[in-house]
């Protein structure tokens, strides 16, 4: 059990080394998005996907090791917690405290990765709604009609529609 308990400590130590790698680049990404910079911004984006490739197959690992502590100790592995498994640990008090101080980084990197993406999200939304406004704008600026005429053919021309004709009083 100890060694499960070791292995948990260490997956959730890489994971969390890598949350912050991912935490660090998606703060890098927030003036990249403002500046608009989308030759950097991909170059991000493509980072990031590697550190999750990497955080996938780590948490693989941490639900197999969970899988086996849960078999050890005879316990449901859906009911199982890091928090619960920190309570069984009395017996063991240098691995409990191990497993809380990493618990408690990795909930804290977690929620701050959480609200920088959330920030990064909300920027990327006010973009997209400035591009949409541009293209409309230049849209209605080709559709608008020309309403300025002023040249002398004008009123025969009648870009508004109003045409200048004959005006028959007898029907």
């Amino acid at each position: 059990m100890a060694s499960l308990v070791e292995n948990l400590i260490s997956i959730l130590s890489d994971e969390c080394d890598e949350y912050e790698i991912v935490l660090g680049l998606a703060r890098e990404k927030t003036p990249v998005i403002v500046a608009g910079d989308l030759a950097n911004l991909s170059r991000i984006t493509e980072d990031e996907q590697s550190h999750a490739d990497r955080l996938q197959n780590l948490d693989n690992v941490r639900s197999k090791v969970t899988a086996d502590i849960a078999n050890v100790i005879n316990r449901d592995v859906k009911e199982l917690k890091l928090k619960n498994l920190i309570g069984l640990l009395d017996k063991s008090p240098a691995e409990q405290k191990a497993l809380s101080e990493i618990c408690d980084r990795l909930a804290t990197v977690v929620h701050e990765l959480a609200r920088v993406n959330e920030q990064n999200s909300e920027l990327l939304k006010s973009s997209l709604e400035m591009v949409d406004f541009e293209l409309n704008l230049l849209g209605s600026i080709k559709a608008a009609p020309e309403t300025a005429n002023y040249s002398r053919g004008s009123y025969t021309g009648g870009t508004l529609g109003v045409t200048r004709g004959n005006f028959d009083a007898k029907q």
